[in-house]
C-alpha cells in the first residue's frame, strides 16, 4: 500500500520571512553604521539592563561559584564527550602531498579559521549543552580565538552554567548580548573583539536571518528553522517510550514538527492516544510548545514495509531521525538523509542534545538533503598547494598553453609559454590550438 497519513500537518514550519529579513536587514545596518553605541542601543532594548558586556575574569569566578557542584561534573562529563568525540573527527583530516606526474606536487593542507563566533540561545530555556557542542568543537578544531555570546536573562545577566560551559569549553571571551546584535557585534568586531570568520550556533529566526544575510562575508555552520525530528518504529516499538520521545522534541516550540512514520496501525494507534497525556503532564511553557506542535505540525505516517518507512524518512530529510525496530545494521545501512542518527531504543535525541559526544547543532528544513551537522570540520579551511620541478612542469606548461588557446585566454597560454622559453630555450614546443 502507499503510505497513508493517520494524522496529517495543518500547518508548515515556515515563518513570515519578508518582515523578518527586513527587520534584520535594519538592524544589521544601523548596527555596522553606528558600531558599539548601536549594539547597545539594541542590547538595551530587546535584552533589557545587561551589566557588563564582555565578562570579566571575576564575573566569570563569580557565575562559577552559583553552579552547584552536580551540575559542574555533569557540565564536565558531557564536555569531555564532545571534546573527546571531536578530537575522532579532527584526526580523519590530514595534510596530503602527492606528486601528480613525476616532477609536480599537489598537497592538501587544512587549516582553522582565525576566529569563531558561537551563539548561545536564552529566551525560553538555558541552553548549557549549546554552549558545549559550539565551543568546544572551535577549541578542539584549533581557532585562535573563541568569542562565545549568549543573551542575559531578565536582567540577571547570562545563566551562570552557561558562563560556566563556555568558560570550561575554551571561550576566549563571554558577550553578553543577544539576538542580531549579538550576531553583529561578533561578525563586526565590536567591542575589541576580532572579526569572527565564522558564526556558529542555534538561534530564533531572527538570529538565523541575521547569519544568512551576513553569510558570504563570514561562514556560517547552516541556516537553521524550527527543530525537527522523526521516529521509525515497526511493531517491536514501546508506544510509551516512542510517545515519550515525540513529545520530548515537541516541547521545542510551538513550530517543532515530530512524525511518526510505521509499519504497524496498531503501534501508532497506541503512540497517538499515549500522546496527549503525556503533554498535559509537562510544566506549562513546555506543555504550551508540545500542545502546538503536536496539533497543527506533527504527522503519522503508516507505511507497508520497512523499505516505504526508509524511503518516507529520507524524503523528509529530518534533523533528527530515531530508529526503534528490528535489524539495526539495515537501516544504518539504508538511510542516507539526516542531520543525526539514533539508532535502538537504548539511545534518544535527548541523549545526543545534551551529553553523548556527537553535535546537537544539525541541519533542519529538509537541510539534511544536502549538509551535516556542526563538526570540527565546519572550522577548517581545507587548502591546496603545488610544486613542480622544471621537467615537471614541462608537460604541464604544453598542456596549459593548448588548452588555454582553444578557450580564447591567451594571457594564461602565455603564462605557461614563458616558462618553456626559460627552462628549455633550445628546444620547440607545438603550442597551437588544435580545433
Amino acid at each position: 500500500m502507499a503510505r497513508h497519513y493517520l494524522k496529517k500537518a495543518t500547518r508548515t514550519a515556515a515563518s513570515d520571512e519578508s518582515d523578518v529579513r527586513d527587520t534584520v536587514a535594519r538592524i544589521l545596518d544601523e548596527i555596522e553604521a553606528g558600531g558599539d553605541a548601536a549594539a547597545l542601543a539594541y542590547a538595551q532594548k530587546f535584552d533589557g539592563p545587561t551589566g557588563s558586556i564582555l565578562l570579566t575574569e571575576a564575573e566569570i569566578a563569580a557565575a562559577t561559584a552559583q553552579v552547584p557542584a552536580q551540575l559542574q561534573a555533569d557540565i564536565r562529563f558531557a564536555h569531555d564527550n564532545v571534546r573527546r568525540f571531536a578530537e575522532q573527527q579532527r584526526a580523519t583530516l590530514r595534510d596530503v602531498t602527492y606528486e601528480v606526474v613525476p616532477g609536480v606536487f599537489a598537497g592538501q593542507k587544512t587549516i582553522p579559521v582565525n576566529a569563531a563566533g558561537c551563539y548561545i540561545p536564552g529566551g525560553r530555556y538555558c541552553h548549557i549543552a549549546s554552549a558545549i557542542m559550539t565551543v568546544t568543537t572551535a577549541k578542539v578544531a584549533g581557532c585562535a580565538h573563541i568569542t562565545a555570546c549568549s543573551p542575559p536573562r531578565g536582567g540577571q545577566g547570562v545563566a551562570p552554567a552557561v558562563i560556566f560551559a563556555a568558560n570550561l569549553c575554551g571561550a576566549d571571551r563571554i558577550l553578553a548580548m543577544g539576538g542580531v546584535q549579538g550576531i553583529a557585534a561578533m561578525a563586526f568586531g565590536l567591542f575589541g573583539l576580532p572579526r569572527a570568520d565564522i558564526l556558529v550556533g542555534p538561534g530564533n529566526q531572527y538570529v538565523a536571518e541575521a547569519k544568512r544575510k551576513l553569510f558570504g562575508r563570514v561562514g556560517i555552520d547552516m541556516i537553521a528553522g524550527p527543530t525537527d525530528s522523526l521516529v521509525l518504529a515497526d511493531a517491536s516499538a514501546d508506544p510509551h517510550i516512542v510517545a515519550t520521545d515525540l513529545v520530548s522534541q515537541a516541547e521545542h516550540g510551538y513550530n517543532s514538527p515530530v512524525w511518526l512514520v510505521t509499519d504497524s496501525r496498531e503501534l501508532a494507534e497506541q503512540v497517538m492516544a499515549r500522546v496527549p497525556a503525556l503533554i498535559a503532564d509537562l510544566p506549562e511553557l513546555n506543555r504550551t510548545n508540545a500542545e502546538a506542535a503536536w496539533r497543527d505540525y506533527a504527522e503519522v505516517i503508516l507505511c507497508s514495509d520497512r523499505e516505504e518507512m526508509a524511503a518516507t524518512s529520507d524524503s523528509y530529510a529530518p534533523e533528527h531521525l530515531t530508529v526503534q525496530a528490528q535489524d539495526l545494521d539495515w537501516w544504518l545501512e539504508r538511510l542516507t538523509c539526516y542531520g543525526a542518527l539514533f539508532l535502538g531504543e537504548e539511545t534518544t535525541v535527548s541523549f545526543g542534545d545534551k551529553a553523548t559526544g556527537t553535535n546537537h547543532v544539525l541541519p533542519t528544513s529538509g537541510a539534511a538533503n544536502y549538509t551535516g551537522g556542526l563538526s570540527v570540520h565546519k572550522y577548517m579551511k581545507i587548502v591546496t598547494w603545488q610544486r613542480a620541478t622544471r621537467e615537471g612542469a614541462r608537460p604541464v606548461a604544453e598542456a596549459t598553453a593548448r588548452i588555454s588557446r582553444l578557450e580564447g585566454m591567451e594571457g594564461h597560454a602565455r603564462a605557461a609559454d614563458v616558462r618553456l622559453a626559460k627552462y628549455f630555450p633550445d628546444e620547440s614546443f607545438d603550442l597551437r590550438a588544435h580545433q
